[in-house]
């Protein structure tokens, strides 16, 4: 019983135990690929390849991780940064057109950096925002007085 859990273990945390890797020692990713790499694989994957699909993102995540870097003050965790980044690059790839007269790298980074702005974004506070637990001053005693304890009820 208890092999059969730790396997089971083994298989769920596996993935974060190698994103974790990732993130600790950037010489942990594999190295990019060269162009002529990139070339083979691309024109693989545009034949429906999803093994050439899966080495292209494998080996664009050094690529995402250095991107990552730029918004560690963002208050965002590394680890949700690095996957909202890896979904650009999956994005990235499969709309990838090499005909356009860009590498891959300088596509990708682009649609990196756009699906973490879009995230940071969509959950960023409007100024308008407020909300009722928010501390908006003191009272003479020195409490903290929040909107909900300054608004009034219908019995009031």
């Amino acid at each position: 019983m208890s092999n059969v859990l730790l396997l089971i273990l083994n298989i769920i945390l596996k993935p974060f135990v190698v994103l974790g890797g990732y993130m600790i020692n950037s010489n942990s990713f594999p190295q990019p690929l060269t162009r002529e790499e990139e070339e083979k694989y691309l024109k693989l994957y545009s034949q429906g390849d999803e093994k050439a699909r899966n080495i292209l993102i494998e080996r664009n995540l050094r690529l995402v991780a250095h991107i990552v870097k730029k918004y560690n003050n963002t208050g965002k965790d590394t680890g949700d940064l690095i996957s909202i980044g890896t979904i650009g690059l999956i994005k990235a790839i499969s709309t990838y057109d090499s005909t356009k007269g860009t590498r891959l790298a300088t596509y990708a980074a682009r649609c990196i950096e756009n699906e973490i702005l879009m995230t940071i974004r969509s959950t960023k506070k409007t100024k308008f925002e407020i909300s009722l637990q928010e501390p908006i001053g003191t009272d003479k005693e020195g409490n903290e007085i929040n909107l909900l304890d300054i608004l009034g009820t219908d019995v009031d």
